[in-house]
């Protein structure tokens, strides 16, 4: 695309740390900020790293709440506890320790806390008013990028849908990526989340809203976690690859806010709203049939893609864009990832009603590089069934 096209605007935490043992620098950071109560938002498994960041807190002065519940992909009744919970600390400082679904749940407490909003009033672009509350994001998988994007995930109460708040004040202030937090990730968790990495670095690259500064990062994203992703899946304490891994999930989450993800998310939500199946399973499973459906509209960009995945040089972009596509089938079965729906326990007859529950997802849809209808979207959930 042309420069001239449209502008790019970047909105990045304040401070951006990046490499093993990172993690211990946050707590010097919070210090630095003179904060006076800390509420943490993490998982149960992750109750000793919580108390690895309170202590020093604590024994500073600082009051320190943990709510460790977050099990899985967030509901809005997760988001109420945590705000009730926030408010009764009086917190100043909310930090995410987790996966994507304790950082989102962190970002929207932190912007809720004052209570001027309510979340349904939230949903969608730009509907949040500045955020008053500090916030600190520490990943413990990587897969979301979370820590560096403007958005968050929720399940909607009104109809069951997962969707999107999208706005630059989501963007933490700061943000500690430390691939040894993410040493005790089981191998499914690393190949789930480590293909949603993949796949955003893929989607913003394909990408009608693609931009050369985020194809730089996109790509060496790709590199990273195509090269290293099927290492840490089997070899959980190997740093070097968990770090390749983690930079790859972040390069990916600085995608996000600039350009974002396009049809294969749009066609994943609906199988993690009605059948719950984790957000990185259902993007594994679809990427290579989303694509398959893109290459003729941007055959070019694809074969970019295969080249960055290691995939050899061919003859033509078709077919090396082809051959990205049978790497991704491969990388899928190397890391233990389902290949099929049906293993997945969707059934045939629900297609019909994820297409069109994928059709509202048109704030991404509309990025897709090749227009993407309801019946395209029943095809391609037939073909990867």
């Amino acid at each position: 695309m042309s420069l001239s096209d449209r502008t790019l605007s970047l909105d990045l935490p304040r401070s951006l740390n990046f490499g093993p043992g990172c993690a211990r620098d946050a707590v010097r950071y919070l210090l630095d900020r003179r904060c006076t109560s800390v509420f943490i938002v993490t998982s149960p498994p992750l109750a000793a790293a919580a108390d690895a960041l309170a202590r020093p807190l604590e024994a500073a002065g600082v009051r320190v709440s943990r709510w460790a519940e977050i099990m899985k992909e967030p509901v809005a009744a997760d988001l109420e506890v945590a705000l009730d919970l926030a408010r009764g600390a009086r917190a100043d400082v909310v930090v995410g320790l987790g996966g994507g679904s304790a950082m989102d749940v962190a970002k929207l407490t932190a912007a809720l806390l004052p209570g001027t909003q309510q979340l349904s009033e939230v949903f969608g672009i730009d509907q949040l008013a500045p955020r008053a509350i500090a916030l600190l994001c520490l990943p413990t998988t990587s897969g979301t990028g979370s820590e560096v994007s403007p958005i968050a995930i929720l399940r909607d109460p009104r109809d069951g849908l997962k969707k999107g708040v999208i706005s630059r004040h989501l963007v933490p202030d700061a943000a500690f990526v430390d691939p040894l937090l993410t040493l005790g990730m089981p191998p499914d968790v690393t190949a789930a989340t480590g293909i949603d990495a993949l796949t955003h670095c893929i989607e913003a690259f394909a990408n009608r809203r693609a931009h050369p500064l985020v194809d730089a990062w996109a790509l060496e994203g790709m590199r990273r976690i195509a090269r290293s992703l099927p290492r840490a899946v089997r070899e959980g304490g190997d740093v070097e690859a968990r770090s390749d891994v983690a930079l790859g999930s972040l390069l990916g989450g600085l995608c996000l806010g600039p350009v974002n993800t396009a049809a294969v998310h749009a066609l994943s939500y609906p199988l993690g709203s009605e059948f719950d199946v984790a957000h990185g399973v259902s993007n594994a499973v679809l990427l290579p049939h989303v694509i398959e459906f893109n290459i003729p509209a941007a055959t070019s960009r694809y074969a970019q893609m295969a080249l960055a995945l290691g995939v050899q040089q061919l003859e033509s972009d078709l077919e090396l864009a082809q051959a990205g596509v049978r790497f991704l089938h491969e990388l899928n079965a190397s890391c233990g990832i389902p290949q099929r729906m049906e293993l997945l326990g969707v059934p045939l007859a629900a297609i019909d009603r994820m297409a069109a529950s994928a059709m509202t997802v048109q704030r991404l849809l509309s990025q897709n590089p090749r227009e993407l209808g309801e019946q395209d979207a029943r095809d391609i959930y037939r073909r990867a069934f």
